[in-house]
């Protein structure tokens, strides 16, 4: 297979970005598709499979090629993708046998080389998770597949397969779990049914999350970290539009994109409202529920934003683990007594999650009660990485 020089060229630049320059992967390729409207389907896929396996895949292509250097990392890709290097590429690194020979090595090496992660996130894994971590860095390596939920405001699973057919998207139901479907691996969906608003897209692991709240007809339901509003969506969908739900968050434009999905989804009973240093207790305590969807790692994403593991620095890891013990620390004031807090994070970390919820309950004995933990594993499930803690407050 051949590789066309304006691609080469233009993939490299993007690599750079990514992998020298700490950009995040998603935004730069969307920026590189807008500016170049002349790409096709096979350039869109080429440059997007050379980034994302690049990125997945960094520290073993080094190995591979005994360099760093992004060109010979991209290069060993191209190489394992089937492509031939034509002449006018400038790579003086090994030649494709002895990259593809190398491949038989890989076994042999330290898990952080063959798994590709830095060193210091290695170490921090295996301390939490001992020997999961493995199963876990497997799983998390896999290429994703895309899932949808369907919005229930405005059509059910079995109209949404049709739908979606009509529209040669084949889509199947996710077992146990009654509204998300899945797409067959490598389909992107296209944009006119993204902006539909009878589908969003959203990991089985994510789905699982806003039912646990059972939200009912009046309640008031704060989203305290709602972000572009995955979650707030999915609870105003299962409360059939009969809930009150409060969207908050500190970026003013994740509320308006929130705003935007929310009209595409005829979801009319959420709020937005910026977050404010005293938001706590201006809102308090007047919930039925609050759902904090915490800032943290990511790691339970991996497999969707694999340069994340190469932009994420241990002060990074304190410093979301700080806000975590902080929002937990006054955010349930919102909260009536008898009130349900969700606290979820996409980390797979025990720090992060349940070690979290033993601080809470140990600085506040009597005043919460635990009453279901998820840790939903990327290895048991093959979606993403997500812990949610359910407790009720009983004063």
């Amino acid at each position: 297979m051949k590789i066309h020089r304006h691609l080469c060229s233009s993939t490299l630049e993007l690599a750079k970005s990514v992998l020298v320059n700490h950009r995040v992967l998603d935004h730069e390729l969307a920026a590189a598709f807008e500016e170049n409207p002349r790409w096709g389907k096979r350039d869109r896929n080429f440059v997007a499979e050379t980034l994302f396996e690049t990125a997945r895949w960094r520290r073993a292509l080094s190995f591979l090629v005994d360099s760093e250097e992004t060109q010979s990392l991209i290069a060993a890709q191209w190489i394992l993708m089937g492509y031939t290097l034509p002449e006018w590429c400038d790579y003086n690194g090994r030649p494709a046998h002895e990259i593809l020979a190398r491949q038989a090595d890989l076994p042999d090496q330290p898990r952080a080389v063959r798994q590709s992660i830095p060193d210091w996130l290695d170490t921090l894994g295996h301390s939490e998770l001992g020997d999961q971590w493995e199963a876990q860095l497997t799983a998390l390596n896999q290429r994703p597949s895309v899932f949808l939920r369907v919005n229930t405001l405005l059509t059910n699973r079995e109209d949404a397969i049709q739908w979606l057919a009509g529209n040669n998207v084949e889509a199947t139901p996710v077992p146990d779990l009654p509204h998300a479907l899945a797409l067959p691996p490598g389909k992107i969906l296209p944009k006119a049914l993204r902006l539909d608003g009878r589908i969003e897209i959203q990991d089985p692991s994510s789905q699982s999350i806003a039912p646990l709240i059972d939200p009912q007809p009046g309640q008031r339901i704060i989203d305290a970290c709602s972000g572009a509003g995955g979650k707030a969506l999915h609870l105003a969908a299962l409360s059939n539009n009969a809930a009150k739900i409060y969207a908050m968050d500190v970026d003013q434009k994740k509320l308006l994109q929130l705003q935007q999905r929310a009209t595409r989804a005829r979801a009319t009973c959420i709020v937005t409202k910026p977050i404010t240093e005293n938001i706590h207790s201006e809102f308090g305590p007047i919930a039925d529920a609050l759902i904090i969807d915490s800032p943290c790692s990511g790691l339970g994403t991996l497999k969707r934003q694999p340069d994340l593991k190469w932009r994420l620095k241990p002060a990074q890891l304190d410093r979301v683990r700080s806000i975590q013990a902080e929002l937990l620390g006054t955010y349930p004031e919102m909260l009536k007594p008898g009130g349900k807090l969700l606290y979820a994070t996409c980390s797979i970390l025990p720090s992060e999650n349940q070690n979290q919820i033993q601080t809470l309950l140990a600085n506040n004995l009597g005043k919460f009660e635990l009453l279901q933990q998820l840790n939903l594993s990327p290895a048991a499930t093959g979606h993403d990485g997500f812990h949610a803690s359910l407790l009720i407050k009983i004063s």
